[in-house]
């Protein structure tokens, strides 16, 4: 079995010598980490303006014994942190910057969900910190998500911004992000990841908090090692705005889409000389703090009020992670077509690694639950993307990477399957 190339596409030439294509760069021969249930095909976080069709995407690593660098990275947090070290740490970055006289000294960033409101209300009141919370809205609140939200600010007590971009645009955005990239996230994970670090240095705070580094779960594991957040996360590109893409879309051509360059001024990133004018820290709390959210859930719902769904969310078996926006299931359920791993493989990897449930367990519920279609909110989202129901299906078929799937008279089937 190996990987060859021809006319410019890769191929994975199968045992039986069928030919499968792979798409996206992904690795040809599938693998399944022996700890947790996350598979090799799972992408690592990277800025999201890089991502143009045919681009290629860097995976998650496994070492020899067949270990994802998630695992490997979640021992360390086990065997190797100092926590205590570390709090003392967090605890001079807050004597350092803890204002005198009540005024802002950092930022959180989130939407109200479990994360946002333990990083925002264990800063306030076990470290004596002021922090303005700010929010991207998400595409379409759901009533929980919108309840909590209002929580976190009334029963928790924060200022917050709340900013929701120019609907007309977004939704444009979105689905050129669906129809290019099957990735009806993009946009929203653009002005997320830009709005926070624009917002502290546009308002002089010092310092931002996110809650735990995403790079925990798929990326290097050099990649979490420190504090910091990677600059090339939230400033402007070295090439200039015209390198940007949106949606797969080059920046300098959206104007046939009727978008025009100052619409899409809220997604950009701050300029690097205004970040550095700041001397503005981008961190994260995770870096001092273990995190488990699991506790991050019971932490917010005992504070706050935060409440998880009535039920299990589909294509999973949680209720209280990523509940606040109607087009989130959509998100998980194209990562599932495109990468072969669903909303149950990314839930339950991380419990296996904060071992709430063993592989078995996982390994169960990935086969229950991964890849179920989220129907509640499907007539909000085919009109939010201005799409029809057949038109979305066939589109998304048209992303399943052949070394991944195969179709028979019965319908599409994973060609590896988790065990």
């Amino acid at each position: 079995m190996q990987v060859i190339e021809k006319d410019r596409k890769r191929y994975f030439l199968g045992s039986n010598q069928d030919m499968q294509e792979i798409k996206y760069g992904l690795p040809g021969k599938v693998k399944f980490c022996k700890k947790c249930v996350i598979s090799n095909q799972r992408p690592s976080s990277t800025p999201e303006f890089q991502h143009r069709p045919e681009s290629t995407k860097q995976t998650i690593h496994f070492d020899e014994n067949g270990i994802c660098d998630a695992c490997r990275y979640a021992e360390m947090k086990d065997v190797s942190v100092d926590w205590d070290d570390r709090e003392e740490q967090l605890k001079v970055i807050c004597d350092k910057y803890r204002s005198r006289n009540g005024s802002y000294d950092c930022l959180v960033p989130g939407s109200g969900g479990k994360d946002s409101i333990y990083a925002s209300h264990i800063l306030k009141t076990l470290y004596g910190m002021h922090p303005l919370t700010v929010t991207w809205a998400p595409h379409l609140y759901t009533d929980v998500g919108w309840r909590n939200f209002q929580s976190w600010v009334h029963e928790g007590g924060f200022d917050n911004y709340l900013f929701t971009p120019n609907g007309e645009v977004h939704r444009k955005l979105t689905r050129l992000a669906t129809q290019n990239l099957l990735h009806p996230f993009q946009p929203f994970i653009l002005g997320q990841k830009n709005f926070a670090p624009r917002i502290a240095a546009q308002f002089g705070i010092p310092l931002v908090f996110y809650g735990e580094n995403e790079a925990e779960y798929g990326n290097p594991i050099d990649q979490n090692i420190s504090a910091q957040r990677d600059t090339e996360y939230y400033v402007d590109a070295a090439g200039g705005p015209n390198e940007l893409y949106f949606g797969g879309v080059p920046m300098s051509e959206l104007g046939q889409y009727g978008i025009r360059h100052e619409h899409l001024e809220p997604y950009m990133p701050p300029k690097a000389d205004d970040i550095k004018k700041s001397e503005l820290e981008v961190q994260y709390l995770g870096y001092y703090l273990k995190w488990t959210p699991q506790e991050c859930y019971y932490y917010a719902a005992e504070k706050v009020g935060f409440e998880a769904n009535t039920e299990r969310t589909e294509g999973t078996y949680s209720k209280y992670h990523s509940i606040d926006d109607k087009i989130d299931g959509y998100h998980f359920w194209t990562t599932y077509i495109k990468f072969g791993i669903g909303r149950a493989s990314y839930d339950a990897s991380q419990e296996i690694r904060n071992h709430h449930i063993t592989r078995e367990e996982g390994v169960a519920l990935v086969r229950r639950f991964d890849g179920e279609f989220p129907r509640k909110f499907f007539a909000d989202f085919l009109n939010y993307v201005s799409m029809e129901e057949e038109e979305f299906l066939e589109l998304a078929d048209q992303f399943r990477s052949p070394h991944l799937w195969r179709k028979s008279s019965e319908g599409w089937f994973l060609r590896h399957q988790i065990a």
